[in-house]
C-alpha cells in the first residue's frame, strides 16, 4: 500500500510530522516554564500531535484519490473526506475534555494548529533549500 502513495504526500506528511515534533516540544517547554507541566500535558500533546498528522496525511490522499475522479465525483469525495476528517478531530478534542485526568484539553487542540503552521513556512524552507542548491 505505502508504494501507491505518492511521493510528495510523503515529503510533506514528514515535514508535517517534524514541524508537529518541533512545536510540541516548545508547548511542553512553555508548560514547564509557566509550571503547569504534568503528565496530562504529555498524552494530550502526543495524542493531539498523532490526529494532526493523520488528518494531513488523509488529506494528501483524499487529493491524491481526486485526481483520477470526474471533477463532480472529485468535489464530493472531497467533500465526505473533509467531513470525516473534521469528526475524527472533533471527537479526539471531546474524548480529550472527557478524561481530564489523562489528556490536557488545551494540549490535545493546539497540536491541531501545527500543520497549519508548517504549512505556512513551508514556501521558507523551500526557497532555503533551493538557495543551499
Amino acid at each position: 500500500m505505502l508504494e501507491r502513495i505518492d511521493p510528495t504526500v510523503k515529503r510533506m506528511t514528514c515535514y508535517i510530522a517534524a514541524c508537529a515534533l518541533v512545536l510540541s516540544a516548545l508547548m511542553e517547554a512553555v508548560y514547564l516554564v509557566i509550571g503547569a507541566w504534568n503528565m496530562t500535558v504529555l498524552w494530550g500533546n502526543l495524542l493531539g500531535a498523532a490526529v494532526a498528522v493523520l488528518n494531513f496525511f488523509l488529506m494528501g490522499l483524499t487529493i491524491q484519490r481526486s485526481l483520477g475522479l470526474s471533477e463532480e465525483d472529485a468535489k464530493k469525495f472531497i467533500r465526505v473526506s473533509q467531513s470525516l476528517r473534521m469528526l475524527m478531530i472533533l471527537v479526539v478534542c471531546a474524548i480529550g475534555a472527557a478524561i481530564p485526568a489523562v489528556f490536557d484539553l488545551l494540549a490535545v487542540v493546539l497540536p491541531q494548529f501545527f500543520p497549519r503552521i508548517g504549512t505556512m513556512l513551508w514556501p521558507k524552507f523551500e526557497k532555503n533549500k533551493q538557495t543551499n542548491e
